[in-house]
């Protein structure tokens, strides 16, 4: 994986985390509580995401750093 791609996954895993937690504290009350289940699950779901796109790109990024060019 070249570094451009690796860098562009650190960037992409860090952007999706802090939106998806600023969506979070953002929610309004007032909704029905299947709102905040469906959002909640998106959430995780996709901090989990994040931070597997984020550890590619890093785990790719550190190895590149060690090996043959």
């Amino acid at each position: 994986m070249s570094r451009k791609i690796a860098g562009f996954l650190i960037i992409v895993g860090a952007f999706m985390i802090f939106e998806w937690v600023n969506l979070g504290f953002n929610l309004a009350d007032g909704h029905p509580t299947s709102f905040y289940v469906v959002h909640g699950i998106l959430i995780a779901v996709n901090i989990i995401l994040a931070v597997v796109l984020g550890t590619i790109g890093w785990r790719a990024l550190k190895g590149r750093k060690g090996g043959a060019g």
